[in-house]
């Protein structure tokens, strides 16, 4: 049977849970599997490794490290805007996460930390950034 390697398109079922067990996602509620190529960062270093050497019908449970994972929260990655700003046609929200187009064209989310009057608060760290994750992994299909 032939195992998963670098350069292949792989489909897998996963969950994602934070390490006290709180889930964060899941491919099961939406039925289709998750497809991605080997080697082409398209998901998170850790979860990558842990596929490749997976065979069809194998599952497993790893634990990926903060550093293969979302990296460490950074506090460059928070800074205040004046309120000014935030267009008035948005609901501005503790937790929600904001839009912006970069001047090079790359999508960027923000989350609403605080705000008030005049300044707002935002967070462009991942929401999974400082934490360790742990992914129940079945490979699907190796396409």
């Amino acid at each position: 049977m032939s195992q998963a390697e670098m350069g292949q398109t792989v489909r897998v079922h996963y969950t994602g849970k934070l390490t006290d067990g709180n889930q964060f996602d899941s491919s099961h509620p939406r039925g289709e599997p998750l497809e991605f190529t080997l080697g082409l960062r398209q998901v998170i270093e850790g979860f990558e490794k842990a596929v490749v050497g997976m065979s069809v019908g194998d599952s497993k449970t790893v634990e990926i490290p903060v550093e293969q994972a979302y990296g460490e929260r950074r506090d460059e990655m928070i800074a205040d805007f004046p309120r000014s700003e935030i267009p008035d046609s948005i609901q501005l929200e503790e937790g929600i996460t904001l839009t912006s187009t970069a001047p090079d064209g790359k999508t960027m989310h923000f989350r609403v930390k605080s705000f008030n009057e005049e300044v707002v608060t935002l967070d462009a760290n991942h929401p999974l950034a400082g934490e360790d994750l742990v992914f129940d992994i079945e490979l699907v299909e190796i396409l």
